[in-house]
């Protein structure tokens, strides 16, 4: 359809171009024939490069479309359930009343958001979140880097799978059972403490539960503790990706296990550990909510509480839903502006290829 139009397209130029030749007085006929000849044969190869381009164009998409039909059902999952709740963030708007209908709302502007950014509980719950953050990325991040490289390093098999499959286990585990073996852990009468009191490193029991201070690592630790194997799968899957006449070469000149995994192994996921250190860094403000939820209590609530606590709280169970979407909105610009930026970033340490 496409490529008919285009090709009526080019017959319609060249007649009116040879009616405009054909009116002009200060032409001659011999100069006419031969500026037509010109312009007709660049018209032509035009057109005849512009339908191989098309052509080719559809020929791809039809050898592909078996691919595209397979991407259909996680496009349309998409758009059903990622874009079009994206309706709701009209809520942050509105003086919002679940009983009128959308056109019977009040229209506020940003006055929910002006709100927001002059609570000092707001700020508050920023720098919880904002350091429990980086605490996940730096510890979340890089020691599972190092895991892979190590598991990686033994050459018993069964030994390595059998480390694999333990280390992956505490990820299925619900963070319900998690909090609750870090309570008891950390009680007073727990085997932390009596550890500590054993070694002469306390004079008397600590509740590291109800000191603020103790928080942020505690909730780093037990993330760690669960998450560890799982985030090494994708960077072992990458270091098994690696030519092994890479490892024999090194080997040939000299190098060392170390130096193998400095000048081999590291380079070789190069690429993933980019990847996953610039979804990581999109997601720094999205930390989520239910090991502190369940972690936290009075004693520790101004080190416990996150931006989705913080919407949940002053939010949903107020049944103030334009402020809480407010609270949703500002992450999300937030994750876009973080995820842009550590894109551009890793591009320059890149060689100028850009990620994602």
């Amino acid at each position: 359809m496409e490529i008919a139009l285009l090709q009526a397209f080019c017959v319609v130029s060249e007649i009116v171009k040879s009616n405009d030749n054909a009116k002009s007085p200060n032409r001659g006929i011999r100069g006419i024939k031969m500026s037509r000849t010109g312009e007709e044969s660049g018209q032509l190869n035009y057109c005849f490069e512009k339908q191989q381009k098309y052509k080719r164009y559809f020929q791809r998409l039809y050898r592909q479309r078996y691919l595209f039909l397979m991407v259909l059902p996680f496009l349309v999952w998409v758009i059903v359930f990622k874009y079009i709740p994206i309706w709701g963030w009209t809520m942050a708007f509105q003086d919002y009343k679940p009983h009128f209908s959308f056109l019977e709302q009040t229209w506020v502007g940003f006055k929910y958001f002006i709100e927001l950014f002059h609570d000092r509980q707001f700020y508050l719950v920023l720098r919880n979140t904002l350091v429990m953050s980086l605490l996940s990325l730096l510890c979340g991040y890089t020691f599972p880097i190092i895991f892979a490289i190590l598991i990686n390093e033994i050459r018993h098999k069964f030994f390595q799978k059998t480390i694999q499959t333990i280390s992956y286990l505490p990820h299925f585990v619900s963070w319900v059972v998690v909090a609750g073996i870090f309570t008891k852990l950390l009680a007073i009468g727990g085997p932390i403490n009596q550890l500590l009191l054993e070694l002469g490193l306390l004079k008397e029991p600590v509740l590291f539960m109800a000191k603020g201070e103790y928080f942020w690592g505690i909730v780093t630790v037990a993330d760690l503790w669960k998450e560890l194997g799982w985030n090494s799968i994708i960077f072992l899957a990458a270091i098994v990706s690696i030519d092994e006449n890479l490892y024999e070469a090194a080997q040939m000149d000299g190098a060392n296990r170390f130096r193998q995994i400095w000048h081999v192994t590291l380079p070789g996921i190069r690429m993933v550990v980019f990847i996953m250190l610039i979804m990581s860094i999109g997601n720094l403000i999205n930390i989520g909510f239910e090991r502190q939820f369940l972690l936290q209590n009075n004693l520790v609530k101004d080190y416990s509480e996150v931006l989705d606590l913080y919407a949940l709280t002053y939010g949903i169970r107020v049944a103030r839903y334009a402020y809480g979407t407010a609270v949703g909105i500002f992450k999300s610009v937030v994750s876009i502006i973080l995820l842009l930026v550590a894109n551009t970033v890793v591009k320059r340490f890149n060689d100028g290829t850009a990620v994602l």
